[in-house]
C-alpha cells in the first residue's frame, strides 16, 4: 500500500481508540459519582429521619441470622445442649407382608 495511507490509517487507529478509552472513563467515572451521590443522599436521609437506611438493615439481618445457624440454631431443632432418650423398640414384620430383599428380585 502506499506509506501515506498507512500513515493515514495508524493515525486514525490512534485517535479512534483514544475516543473509545475517553469514553470509557467518562462513563465509568460517571458511574462512581451517581453511586457516591446515591449514598450520600441516603446518609443524609437516614440522618433526618433518625432510622437506618434499609439496606443496612436487611444486611444485618441476613448476619445475625446466618450467625444463628452455624451455631447450630435451626427453626423447629431442639438445642444441642439438650439431649433426648428414647427407648428403641423392634418393628416386627406382619404376617404375609415380604421382605424389602424380596421386592427387589
Amino acid at each position: 500500500m502506499n506509506p501515506v495511507s498507512d500513515l493515514l490509517s495508524r493515525i486514525f487507529r490512534g485517535a479512534l481508540k483514544l475516543v473509545l478509552v475517553l469514553a470509557a472513563m467518562v462513563f465509568v467515572l460517571s458511574f462512581l459519582l451517581a453511586a457516591l451521590v446515591a449514598v450520600l443522599g441516603m446518609s443524609v436521609w437516614s440522618l433526618i429521619t433518625g432510622r437506618k437506611p434499609a439496606p443496612v438493615v436487611m444486611f444485618s439481618r441476613m448476619r445475625e441470622q446466618s450467625r444463628q445457624y452455624t451455631q447450630g440454631m435451626w427453626p423447629g431443632r431442639t438445642p444441642p445442649g439438650d439431649v433426648v432418650d428414647v427407648d428403641a423398640t423392634e418393628v416386627g414384620e406382619r404376617p404375609g407382608a415380604e421382605s424389602p430383599l424380596q421386592r427387589l428380585r
